[in-house]
């Protein structure tokens, strides 16, 4: 899923299938390689986002997806009564004829954070702030920053923010933001898909988190990842000997008024959503781009599920560009059989 246009609601999803092979880099010799490769194949499934005029249609396949018997998506007029709104399957898809959405390949780069679930930051470890300098650049610096995290270890939703630094960091715009739920499949090995059945609800088609379902007291299982940078740090970047991570642990007790409240959000301190840039996209899924009044770049997501389990990754940079901090949490919503009297 694409936003496309922000905060237009009829005009910022463009739903996609994906196809990830994930396998281990081929090692010339007969060390062991630590480097994968991903190599993301993408049909166009639905790009008219969540209006309400989804239907199917009997016709010839979507373009790129090599199967004459695959349905596409229509529109029909306004005042036609719609009784049909199934978007064609996984399933219906041939993936070895598709396109490829991108290649890349993963190793242990100093800027990528792995946690104990599996759950990832990715992103670079310094960002070109200060003077603009044209000489150096052909087009305004943009970087890449992906999350990852992880649900029930077979289910994960990744994130990827475009980010444009301009005049030297001191204005930045988001260019694009990708959403990708992905489930495991097979082994690299299993090319034979076909008996394999998945339930891939397309994100237009689910819901928005509200706000308010994001108040009340929740317990905050923490892991923060700190490098520590050395006078040797910024020669070895480019190498193996990168600036080692310094992880903390932390259990909490947090608490989110509501949005009548002026600590709207307010946990520790008072947040000022007025420099907070936050999509709240279907199937639970929050972006958030925030700066904070000592100039902090924070590069969050969310992932909240209608079992009261909020999973959060954010990456912080200091008023220099270099990574400050990175942060996994798993927020749980504290319930009670009977609630207090507010």
């Amino acid at each position: 899923m694409e936003p496309m246009e922000i905060s237009v609601k009829n005009e910022n999803l463009y739903d996609c299938y994906t196809l990830s092979r994930i396998e281990a880099v081929p090692s010339h010799s007969d060390e062991r390689t630590s480097q994968i490769q991903r190599k993301v194949n993408w049909v166009t499934l639905n790009p008219y986002g969540e209006m309400p005029q989804q239907v199917e249609d009997n016709g010839i396949a979507k373009n790129g997806s090599g199967d004459l018997k695959a349905p596409i998506v229509g529109l029909r007029k306004s005042g036609e009564k719609i009784t049909n709104r199934v978007l064609p399957t996984f399933e219906s898809f041939d993936f070895k004829k598709s396109d490829v959405m991108e290649e890349d390949v993963m190793g242990c780069e100093p800027g990528l954070v792995y946690f104990e679930d599996g759950s990832y930051s990715r992103g670079p470890v310094d960002i070109s702030v200060g003077a603009d300098d044209d000489s150096k650049y052909y087009i305004t610096p943009t970087f890449k920053f992906e999350q990852c995290l992880v649900k029930g270890c077979h289910k994960r939703i990744r994130i990827v923010h475009t980010i444009e630094f301009i005049n030297g960091g001191s204005e930045i715009q988001i260019m694009r933001v990708a959403v990708y739920e992905e489930e495991w499949a097979s082994p690299t090995c299993v090319d034979d898909m076909s008996d394999m059945d998945f339930d891939l609800k397309p994100f237009s088609q689910r819901k928005r988190t509200k706000p308010s379902e994001l108040t009340g007291s929740w317990k905050v299982f923490e892991i923060s990842a700190t490098p520590i940078y050395g006078e040797e740090t910024k020669a070895e970047e480019e190498g193996s000997n990168a600036a080692p991570y310094v992880y903390l642990c932390t259990e909490t007790l947090k608490k989110r008024s509501s949005p009548d409240s002026a600590n709207y959000f307010g946990e520790e301190e008072r947040l000022d959503m007025q420099d907070m840039t936050v999509l709240w996209l279907p199937g639970g899924v929050t972006c958030y781009v925030d700066i904070n009044k000592d100039g902090i770049l924070c590069i969050g997501v969310g992932w909240y599920s209608d079992e009261g389990i909020n999973l959060v990754m954010e990456r912080d940079y200091g008023l220099d560009g270099k990574l400050k901090d990175v942060r996994w949490k798993s927020e749980m919503k504290r319930r009670w059989s009977n609630p207090p009297n507010v």
